[in-house]
């Protein structure tokens, strides 16, 4: 990794200690990242997008200047790569732990909303991700409501939280076209008004790559 600094624009300490970003990204192993990819790139080039698509995921967190940055780690936070990250970029690693992606990602939300009064988890293969769209959903949350930003392909790539929402990320066809569609159904279930953010594109499959600017 490139020994570079990454310094957030200047932004209020009641701010950063009010609010958290955070990133969910699987460690660069060949051949279990962006498994979709490997046809196209082989498994070590896969893994090498997945070290560029968490850096620069990283640096949007770090531009939006307005929250405390967690690197939420799979399988665990060891990996030489995560340690760099934490380095180069000021960010607090956490092991997601096991579980599927709504028990990961609703532990991920318990650990920060118990010490922050917002929260936004991004993945980390979303390339148009900015500073502007995160500091857009904190907006939104602080109007006092969930705030999504759903994916082009029926998924979403951002979810922000002030409080939890029990059952949310429970039995969720993780991966597939209805994960947004689902969960504005729990959403309207619980009684939740929502938010959404203009969609994104993720980068999961090989026609994707077409429209990836390094």
């Amino acid at each position: 990794m490139a020994a570079e600094r990454i310094v957030a624009p200047a932004a209020r300490p009641d701010r950063l200690a009010s609010q958290a970003i955070l990133v969910c990204a699987r460690a660069p192993l060949p051949g279990a990242v962006k498994t979709r990819l490997i046809g196209a790139l082989g498994a070590r080039g896969a893994a090498r997008l997945q070290r560029t698509l968490v850096k620069r995921t990283l640096r949007a967190a770090a531009a939006a200047g307005c929250a405390s940055v967690q690197l939420w780690c799979a399988p665990d936070a060891e990996h030489p790569f995560f340690r760099a990250c934490a380095r180069c970029f000021g960010v607090s690693l956490h092991a997601q732990g096991e579980g599927d992606l709504g028990a990961r990602m609703e532990r991920a939300f318990a650990h920060a909303l118990a010490r922050h009064a917002r929260a936004v988890l991004v993945g980390s293969d979303i390339p148009d991700l900015d500073g502007a769209y995160l500091r857009a959903a904190f907006a939104k949350l602080g109007e006092g409501s969930p705030v999504f930003g759903p994916a082009e392909d029926g998924g979403y790539v951002l979810a922000g939280l002030a409080e939890a929402v029990p059952g949310l990320f429970s039995a969720v066809e993780w991966g597939g076209p209805r994960v947004m569609a689902q969960t504005r159904e729990r959403l309207a279930q619980a009684g939740q008004f929502h938010s959404e953010l203009p969609p994104l594109r993720d980068l999961d499959r090989p026609e994707d790559l077409a429209r990836f600017a390094p």
